[in-house]
């Protein structure tokens, strides 16, 4: 059994806790704070690994303090799940997609909530990104499917989405290390309960930003309507550029939520946020974007025990903290080099910068193996 302190990380904590099979024991969650213990959203993800796996042990004390988690096995199917609004759908989902090839059965989830927030990765992000790289990992994407059925912008909620899964029995290697160069640049301009003219004014400033590089940029608009808006007003932009290897880099932004007293967000402003975002991501380099980086790596980690490679951009703070507890639960350690590239402003060579490091991360994956599943 693992034991940690605070309310940090608790998401990555049970997801290597049920992929690992290792009970988990979390102490002092917010216990200085005036509302010492869980928060709804969190209680809300533990009963979501409750309905995902058989047999898990969950205790917790009478002010939510301490918590000690010991897993079952996961078992899948299809389920629907009420995710609190405090927090998007994304953040559960995130969780669903690492532990989903693993399952007994596949998934068939039915989540509801907030589809798009500030402060979680959109299901457009989920959806351009994140499926994509664990389609080179699964081989095989049949019945893998994210579809948005309604959106919710925060803080009444009110979206649903469908997410489905196969299982697998093991994940392949994989040595990424071809960045490539962009060449296209796709993305959804979303609007619930506002004007419709909205979301065009977020296309034509992101577009004003972008098509200064390339040309080949497609914003498309949703504009829900009706029970497809949800509960509350919001609209924003999901951009996602396409590389010549194949790879997904994603950036997005979403308005402010109704009725916490901030200043209203303009789309125009929006738009180039989210342009200039993209542009960042692209400039720090890597196979994902800053937001996937923990799904990659985690994926490398339970591969079979082979070498996986993988260039990212700068690490952010919370895959720093999940490599440490890739090792701790999983036993793999990664071994990181940073690589730096001179890059020329001019033809005389005159203006010499840096670009962006970027950083190698190899290792050797777990060998983890789904043993519900007895065929490839």
């Amino acid at each position: 059994m693992l034991e940690y302190e605070g309310c940090n990380f608790i998401r990555q904590r049970l997801i290597l806790s049920i992929l690992s099979g290792k009970s988990v024991r979390i102490s002092n969650i917010r216990y200085k704070d005036d509302n010492p213990g869980l928060r709804k959203f969190e209680a809300s993800f533990i009963r979501l690994l409750d309905t995902l796996t058989n047999g898990s042990r969950v205790e917790i004390n009478a002010t939510g303090t301490r918590l000690f988690f010991q897993p079952g096995l996961l078992l899948g199917g299809t389920f629907e799940h009420d995710c609190n609004p405090e927090r998007g759908i994304g953040y559960y989902l995130e969780a669903l997609i690492c532990l989903a090839p693993f399952t007994k059965k596949p998934i068939k989830a039915t989540l509801k909530g907030v589809t798009n927030d500030q402060v979680d990765p959109s299901v457009d992000f989920i959806k351009a990104t994140t499926l994509p790289l664990l389609k080179r990992f699964i081989v095989d994407d049949e019945g893998l499917e994210l579809k948005v059925v309604r959106r919710g912008a925060p803080p009444g909620g009110g979206g649903e989405v469908t997410f489905s899964c196969p299982n697998k029995q093991k994940l392949r290697p994989l040595q990424l290390t071809d960045v490539g160069k962009v060449r296209r640049v796709r993305g959804v301009a979303y609007a619930a309960r506002v004007s419709p003219a909205v979301a065009n004014r977020c296309v034509d400033a992101a577009r004003s930003v972008l098509n200064r590089f390339l040309p080949d940029v497609y914003i498309y608009t949703d504009h829900a309507r009706g029970a497809a808006s949800g509960k509350s007003p919001g609209f924003g932009v999901s951009l996602v550029a396409e590389t010549t290897a194949g790879t997904f880099l994603g950036a997005e932004v979403s308005s402010h939520a109704a009725g916490l007293g901030l200043p209203p967000s303009v789309p125009e402003d929006l738009g180039r946020e989210a342009a200039h975002a993209l542009l960042e991501e692209i400039y720090s380099g890597g196979i994902v974007d800053s937001t996937n980086q923990g799904v990659a790596l985690l994926l490398m980690a339970l591969g079979q025990q082979d070498v996986s490679k993988m260039v990212v951009g700068a690490l952010t703070p919370y895959t720093i903290e999940f490599l440490r507890h890739v090792r701790d639960f999983l036993h793999v350690t990664f071994k990181i080099e940073v690589q730096t590239k001179a890059e020329e402003d001019d033809d005389d060579g005159d203006a010499l910068r840096m670009g962006a490091e970027k950083v190698m991360l190899t290792c050797v994956g777990a060998g983890f193996t789904n043993l519900s599943k007895t065929v490839l």
